[in-house]
């Protein structure tokens, strides 16, 4: 079987199917530059798998703090309670922002599945 022309980072050759009867697999054929860009932007903007966690770290400390102001009789329930309120928000904010950015990861590894099956059967003759 015919493996890609491509370099990888690594700089090690890559091990990818060649599509389209090209050299090239889908991740280094030239024809695909904008698509995968496209792609990539997406994720950029979401943030990488570590901010959420910062993000829930953050808001942990910001609900012990408001429980140690409530216990010590320094802030009012009312407004502890508005701001529990907000970051209990926040928290599902974070959690439908990580739903989006799993379906879109899954919906690519499924793309990629597809064009590799294509190729299969292309390369088979099926």
């Amino acid at each position: 079987m015919a493996k890609c022309a491509g370099i990888t980072q690594s700089g090690t050759a890559c091990k990818g199917i060649p599509i389209d009867g090209s050299q090239w697999c889908y991740v280094h054929h030239p024809d695909h530059v904008e698509e995968r860009r496209r792609h990539g932007s997406k994720g950029g903007k979401r943030g990488g798998r570590g901010r959420p966690a910062v993000e829930v770290g953050a808001i942990k400390a910001l609900l012990s703090d408001l429980t140690d102001k409530i216990l010590a009789g320094e802030l009012e329930t009312s407004r502890a309670a508005v701001a529990n309120q907000l970051l209990n928000t926040h928290l599902r904010a974070i959690e439908i922002e990580r739903k989006i950015k799993e379906t879109d990861e899954l919906e690519a590894r499924l793309e990629e599945l597809e064009e590799a099956a294509r190729q299969r059967r292309g390369y088979y003759g099926a």
